[in-house]
């Protein structure tokens, strides 16, 4: 093949796969640009493609909308958790609607930071977090499930407590609280980030869409960024013993597979190394099956368990997705 019917066939596949974008947009016989009416897809279009998606497709595949409605829930509680944290509030209720039973929250409150550049990387977390949530819903249309009840507070018996509990940073009765400090929220974070990498590798092979496919590869190239922030820092403060033990109390929820790492350093001298990146053995981000996420998520290790922990009422959606 010449150069010329290389350059000819690139651009082929460009109009190919810009005219998909646009057919998945014109959902529900609707087709509006710019603001109007929602949000617009910047990240599934190119800065001529720009589109607010009305309805879901009558031809769009089940299961791509329950994956992206799962990535959904799971945005709701970072979103919720980096709000409080870093502005003092949740999401507003525009952001909270849509099928399936709408929950409330239990918050926390905004984090008094003192050192200026985690404060800075707060803020761009949890703008990020609550675009993604923005992001979904437009891309979901009218299918978009609404938010379920979500616990990111501080009681001694709450989600966070429980995690840390079983991690072993606080004893019986204690309560740990992510808002109170700089170092408190940084493991907070990080209980939720390494999750989230893991749970969009892990369902990437199921999306049929390109587009849809585009979109969550969008979402865990943000997700990993956001975990190696927060890991980063995390290795800098010198917290190796506690995100160790957070690590290691995921990964007995998540079955027998080892899919998760701390941030302890290896090697020694010249051959030492951060662990910044937790990697396989061929380099690459480890996967979790929504099974694996949903364990972490409801700290329980019991398989098909449907509640608890960060969810006190579960997820919304087909029951039969969220145990698979």
């Amino acid at each position: 093949m010449s150069k010329t019917d290389l350059i000819i066939d690139a651009l082929d596949q460009r109009v190919e796969r810009r005219n998909e974008r646009r057919n998945f947009f014109k959902w529900g016989g609707g087709f509006a640009v710019g603001a109007v009416g929602g949000a617009v897809l910047g990240a599934c279009s190119s800065s001529s493609d720009t589109a607010v998606a009305q309805n879901p497709p009558a031809g769009a595949p089940n299961l791509d909308v329950e994956i992206l409605n799962f990535a959904l829930q799971l945005e709701y509680l970072e979103a919720q958790f980096y709000s409080y944290a870093a502005f003092g509030t949740g999401l507003p209720q525009s952001s909270l609607g849509g099928t399936g039973t709408q929950g409330a929250v239990i918050g926390g409150r905004q984090v008094n930071f003192t050192d200026p550049l985690v404060r800075r990387y707060a803020n761009e977390i949890a703008n990020d977090e609550i675009a993604h949530v923005n992001f979904l819903r437009t891309a979901l249309g009218s299918a978009a499930v609404a938010q379920p009840a979500i616990d990111v507070g501080t009681s001694p018996t709450g989600a966070f407590s429980n995690a840390a509990r079983a991690a072993g940073l606080v004893g019986p009765g204690q309560a740990f609280d992510p808002y109170l400090n700089d170092n408190n929220f940084l493991l907070g974070a990080f209980i939720f980030e390494d999750v989230g990498v893991t749970a969009y590798k892990g369902a990437s092979p199921l999306v049929t869409s390109k587009v849809f496919l585009e979109a969550a590869a969008g979402l865990l190239a943000v997700e990993a960024y956001h975990a190696g922030l927060v890991r980063t820092v995390l290795t800098a403060k010198g917290l190796e013993t506690p995100t160790l033990a957070i690590s290691n109390a995921r990964d007995s929820l998540d079955g027998s597979s080892d899919l998760d790492q701390g941030i302890t350093a290896t090697g020694t001298g010249n051959a030492a190394a951060s662990n910044i990146v937790p990697t396989d053995a061929n380099g690459l981000a480890y996967s979790r099956s929504v099974g694996q996420v949903l364990n972490i998520v409801y700290l329980n290790a019991v398989a098909g368990t449907t509640a608890g922990g960060f969810f006190p009422a579960g997820l919304n959606g087909p029951a039969a997705f969220r145990t698979t």
